[in-house]
């Protein structure tokens, strides 16, 4: 090497080259350890998060008591067990409500109404919504507008009086009903999401080359259209199982809801406990108005948690 060359102290050009080398890789290997995400070619891992499984661990817990709550030893939820609004106490966790139930055991049971609401609705929403969608959006054409139109009319009226409109033509105030009212009013929102998902997956290369090989439509939609629908889809209906559960509560407001003579629900609960709130005796309101809380800020955030982790941004 030259005498102003960067080898000129040792006469083996290989061995300068390997010393520079290992330097580089030790140098990516300290920046490797300080922040993974950063080096050249490694796309940054995601995370659902610590407060993701804090929400979905409480979701789970409300859940699993609500299906084992005929098991559970606590006490009949109808049954009068004490004196009428005692404060929460190490008998009465919760207290007990107007007639002296105990509302501990009421907000578990209520739970079952509440979440069997939610699951339903949304249930019954989904498979209706997304049916409409995916034939707008993969269909095209006169298939896609005059569905559109149908979704665009039932989103023209106001969420809750259609729900309003339906419980009182039916004049009959059970679960599968209400379920159904809350049901309808999801179609539209849902058939919206998977329409402008199948739209977007419709056109990418991978159903262009299912088409060319042959496949027919209804493998393309099972085995290309539909999976990628899934993700969206679940976020949403996560999100919007917390819509159904407080629209039910706004509807036993209006005295249009679950009958609270014979299924308690969180909603009824806290309408049935609103006099006591004047009364000196605010927690037979405000316990299942807590948990109500705690159980829409779980879902919320878990969708929106699921959302972002499922989230494919193209490069």
């Amino acid at each position: 090497p030259s005498g102003d060359s960067v080898f000129a102290a040792s006469g083996d050009i290989a061995t300068e080259v390997t010393r520079i080398a290992d330097g580089d890789a030790h140098d990516l290997e300290a920046l490797r350890k300080l922040d993974p995400d950063q080096i050249d070619g490694v796309r940054p891992k995601k995370r659902l998060g610590l407060f993701f499984w804090f929400a979905a661990g409480f979701f789970i817990l409300v859940v699993v008591l609500a299906i084992t709550a005929p098991w559970l030893p606590i006490k009949n939820p109808a049954k009068i067990v004490g004196r009428p609004r005692i404060a929460p106490n190490s008998q009465f966790w919760f207290g007990t409500d107007a007639l002296g139930r105990d509302i501990f055991c009421r907000v578990i049971w209520g739970a079952r109404a509440s979440l069997a609401v939610g699951f339903l609705s949304i249930l019954f929403g989904g498979v209706v919504g997304t049916a409409v969608g995916v034939a707008a959006g993969y269909l095209r054409g006169k298939t896609e507008t005059v569905l559109m139109v149908a979704m665009d009319v039932l989103l023209s009226f106001p969420a809750l009086l259609l729900a309003l409109a339906i419980v009182n033509f039916t004049d009959s105030k059970t679960i599968l009903t209400v379920s159904i009212a809350l049901g309808l009013v999801a179609v539209a929102p849902t058939a919206r999401l998977v329409r402008a998902n199948a739209l977007i997956y419709g056109q990418k290369d991978f159903v262009l080359a299912a088409r060319l090989l042959g496949a027919n439509h209804v493998r393309i939609l099972r085995r290309e259209i539909l999976p990628n629908i899934v993700p969206p889809l679940l976020s949403f209906s996560i999100i919007a199982i917390a819509v159904a559960m407080v629209a039910e509560g706004g509807l036993s407001f209006l005295g249009l809801s679950i009958d609270a003579a014979s299924t308690a629900t969180w909603g009824n609960m806290i309408v049935s406990g609103k006099p006591a709130l004047e009364n000196g005796a605010p927690w037979i309101s405000l316990i299942p108005s807590a948990v109500l809380f705690l159980t829409v800020l779980a879902l919320n955030f878990s969708g929106d948690r699921i959302r972002e982790y499922t989230d494919v941004k193209e490069g």
